[in-house]
């Protein structure tokens, strides 16, 4: 399977959930980190956020590229907040300004860097 990513209005970028009951399984996970690499990020890393738990706005000097594994992550970009449950791709271009929210259960997920 690969992972399409389509361009949103809001700067940021995702896919459409796919094989949900697969999600974590190595292979999927695998795939994810093979597309990093070949995009020319640096190894992808499992990232774990705390339930219910927030960032306000801030920017990071690196592009982030992810693939939500568990729970949920809902992403601010100006007006518009989009969230993401296992299955999909967000793409944040560096130093874009966005605030993050954690869902009930927290989110855990693989992001590569660059």
């Amino acid at each position: 399977m690969s992972i399409l990513v389509e361009k949103c209005s809001t700067g940021i970028t995702s896919n459409p959930p796919q094989r949900k009951n697969m999600i974590g399984n190595n292979m999927e996970r695998e795939e994810f980190a093979n597309i990093l690499l070949n995009e020319g990020f640096a190894e992808g890393i499992v990232v774990d956020k705390e339930s219910n738990g927030f960032l306000d706005s801030h920017v990071h000097p690196f592009e982030a590229k992810a693939l939500i594994l568990s729970g949920e992550l809902s992403l601010r970009v100006g007006d518009t907040e989009q969230l993401y449950q296992p299955g999909q791709v967000f793409h944040l271009p560096a130093n874009t300004l966005h605030s993050e929210r954690y869902g009930s259960v927290g989110v855990s997920y693989l992001v590569g860097r660059k």
